[in-house]
């Protein structure tokens, strides 16, 4: 068994750094997302440190989450709001709520950290089951550029300073679609690993998935500010529905 098949993993490693200034500014998928809601409550899959969840729970939506690690929701309770949001833990694929929800989301390229051969598709699946009669699946992830890993191997230099260097490893498995990633840094105190893994797939193979799982493509976008997506698109949007 990988270390990767290890749902609480990301967290355990990343908890601390989530909410870094570099990531992306929440407020566009909140924008996008609040008009999706209904009557009943919405879900986030890997809710993590709140990021998402928190400005729509001050919109005044009953937000839920899930999350794997319990270092990431330690960090979301500290923060104002989060104490009084539901999160279950456990693996995101599983599901480990019963819903019905009005909205399900998962940003932030969420669904490829599912590694484990058939884990997206039982996250769709399991979405389906606790999504209400009408209900939306938004997800958000990269589109694959071929011209990215057109070696299987890649190293990159991320930081130099005088006290430290960071590289980062990529090897990848283009026939599984997937990559291990080993962000490597030398200090004073000695080598610290940070590895990451990806199951990636492209617009038309997420959409299988969501067909098999009894969930329609409704919407499909290049961005939250609803750009249109082409063939050109390095990110999508898509809004999936379960029949009503």
């Amino acid at each position: 068994m990988s270390i990767f098949d290890d749902p609480a993993l990301f967290g355990r490693l990343w908890a601390a750094t989530y909410d870094d200034p570099g990531n992306p500014d929440p407020a566009p998928a909140v924008d996008f997302l609040a008009p999706l809601a209904g009557p009943e409550p919405v879900l986030e899959l890997a809710i993590g440190t709140g990021r998402v969840a928190l400005p729509l729970a001050e919109r005044g939506l009953a937000v839920e989450g899930v999350e794997a690690s319990e270092e990431m929701v330690a960090v979301l309770r500290d923060k104002p709001g989060g104490d009084r949001l539901p999160v279950a833990i456990g693996d995101m694929a599983d599901v480990p709520v019963d819903g019905p929800y009005s909205l399900v989301f998962l940003v932030f390229n969420t669904l490829f950290n599912l590694t484990g051969a058939g884990r997206q598709e039982d996250c769709f699946r399991n979405v389906a089951r606790v999504l209400a009669p009408g209900g939306a699946f938004v997800i958000e992830t990269f589109v694959p550029d071929p011209a990215d890993f057109d070696r299987d191997e890649q190293v990159q230099m991320r930081e130099v300073t005088e006290d430290s260097a960071t590289i980062r490893v990529h090897q990848y498995d283009r026939a599984a679609q997937t990559f291990v990633r080993q962000t490597i840094t030398f200090d004073r105190d000695g080598v610290h690993l940070h590895p990451f893994a990806m199951r990636y797939a492209w617009p038309e193979q997420i959409d299988a998935m969501a067909e098999r799982a009894g969930l329609r493509l409704a919407e499909r976008y290049a961005d939250w500010d609803r750009s249109p997506f082409t063939a050109q698109s390095r990110t999508h949007i898509s809004v999936y529905r379960r029949e009503a």
